[in-house]
């Protein structure tokens, strides 16, 4: 029996796991700077178009790019603080 409440509660615990900070905010703080149209090469907030292809990739692997960088993205996209939760919470703001 304790074995059994013990797994439902690491399981309620990670089913709990979300972004701890305002996706808006860090974005403002953090991502702007880049996706907000001035760099070519960087998806611009909104453009679904230019998400689409980066999505098809999974949100694993975005948030991979994001924390290692990737070609001119700095590593953890100059948002030291967040959490790969945040990050999929940002880039899920950024597609739409």
């Amino acid at each position: 029996m304790k074995k059994k409440l013990a797994l439902l509660a690491c399981l309620a615990v990670v089913s709990l796991a979300q972004a701890g900070q305002d996706p808006e905010a860090v974005f403002n703080r953090a991502c702007q700077m880049c996706h907000n149209g001035q760099l070519p090469m960087a998806p611009k907030k909104g453009d679904i178009e230019a998400w689409k292809p980066r999505l098809a990739k999974g949100k694993d692997v975005l948030v991979k790019h994001v924390t290692e960088g990737f070609n001119a993205m700095p590593a953890r996209g100059l948002c030291m603080d967040c959490s790969a939760e945040d990050y999929k919470a940002v880039i899920e703001y950024m597609s739409k």
